[in-house]
């Protein structure tokens, strides 16, 4: 990779801009470096979610004096960990799916996957991202029920959650492998369609793997500045550009030039729009933080169903906790976690998907981004539990207020 970490280090304190000091030549760290301090001048410097990194040059001489503490002294280790992968088809057993694997090893699973099942997947071209990528979803329909619903989940909006891909494909993976054998996969497969997209941000997934293993953004650069990438789940219509996203083009967080601005955010956008009226549940999976999520994030007011989306979320943390011993923080984006304006799942909600969600997958920050590699089978065990949890709730009050119809 082109780019080098020393390690993974986490925020502990920091001033304001330091507009006086020496300029130091790009890159080049102060002398006074320790484990406890670091000067960056002249570079859009950002500790995001326990990563310290350095971004883009910016103009003029600006530095900033970071406190920090190490928490991971063999990042690279962990990434060329990661990026290991002894295993790249897809017949060759279920260890392929507790590996990481690039955009091409993904592209080649989705054709795999549809030629091996072809009564069951669809493979369908949603979009292409700014470097003309294919956006491919897979659509798993199990029968021709009329007026079926369906539920959509979107994996690696943000690029360095690689958790999040690797989920995408253990769903459809266990969807196919376990529907007439597990109970709850049958009964949602009988009554529910699913699209599942792997991989939302192919230009940045794709630059993780060759460039920068801590790119968030999509790839699009900003005529006029050095600045490169949109923050995708700061790109819809959902209070975009207020409070907890930022216009600043080098941010990690820049929400774009305007709502849907990206082809990206467009062409889910386009998609989900196209099927309000059957697609009932919306699933954005991201790293890290263990989190259950619900609308809304762009606002501390409350959803209208508030209540039965807590009570969705709140059984699925008690179900991933019964069953995996391990504790998910569960509640409304803005007051769980952030203020985060331009979200994907608050807009589909908006747009009428009234189940609507965001899953923060393993771990709280012991590796975060980096997770091993030993650790992606218990995440996705545990989001494919939320994930059962909830599209069981949906197909259950669904079902009631069917029968409360036929009763009346």
């Amino acid at each position: 990779m082109a780019a080098r970490f020393i390690g993974l280090y986490q925020r502990t304190d920091s001033g304001p801009p330091l507009r006086s000091c020496k300029q130091l030549p790009d890159g080049q760290r102060s002398a006074a470096q320790t484990q406890h301090h670091i000067r960056v001048c002249n570079k859009a410097a950002a500790v995001l979610s326990g990563v310290l990194r350095m971004s883009q040059s910016v103009p003029g001489k600006l530095c900033w004096f970071l406190h920090f503490r190490v928490m991971l002294s063999n990042a690279d280790e962990i990434i060329e960990m990661q990026m290991r992968n002894d295993s790249t088809d897809p017949r060759s057993g279920a260890t392929f799916y507790q590996r990481y694997h690039t955009l091409e090893d993904i592209y080649d699973w989705i054709n795999r996957t549809a030629k091996d099942y072809p009564n069951t997947v669809k493979v369908i071209l949603v979009g292409s991202s700014h470097e003309k990528r294919p956006l491919y979803a897979l659509k798993l329909s199990l029968n021709n029920r009329p007026n079926k619903k369906a539920m959509w989940i979107d994996c690696g909006i943000h690029a360095r959650e690689w958790i999040s891909p690797a989920f995408c494909l253990f769903f459809v993976h266990y969807s196919l492998l376990f529907y007439n054998q597990n109970q709850a996969m049958t009964q949602i497969l009988d009554n529910m369609d699913v699209y599942v997209l792997p991989v939302m941000n192919p230009d940045g997934y794709k630059y993780t793997w060759t460039n920068d293993r801590m790119w968030r953004k999509n790839r699009f650069p900003k005529k006029g500045t050095p600045c490169i990438g949109v923050d995708l789940n700061r790109n819809f219509d959902a209070n975009w550009c207020t409070r907890g996203a930022s216009d600043y083009p080098c941010s990690e967080i820049y929400c774009g030039a305007f709502p849907e601005s990206e082809p990206e955010s467009q062409a889910v956008a386009n998609f989900l729009r196209s099927h309000k009226d059957s697609i009932q549940i919306y699933l954005s999976i991201h790293s890290y933080s263990q989190m259950l999520l619900m609308p809304y994030s762009c606002t501390m007011d409350e959803a209208e169903n508030h209540s039965e989306l807590y009570e969705m979320v709140k059984q699925a943390a008690e179900n991933i906790r019964r069953y995996y011993r391990n504790i998910y923080t569960y509640g409304p984006g803005a007051k769980t976690i952030y203020l985060a304006p331009g979200g994907s799942d608050d807009w589909a909600h908006m747009l009428g998907i009234k189940y609507s969600f965001t899953f923060e997958l393993q771990d709280r920050g012991r590796y975060g981004f980096l997770l091993p590699p030993s650790h992606i089978q218990g995440a996705c065990n545990e989001a494919l539990t939320a994930v059962k949890t909830i599209a069981l709730k949906v197909m259950e009050k669904s079902q009631a207020s069917t029968s409360s119809r036929q009763t009346v």
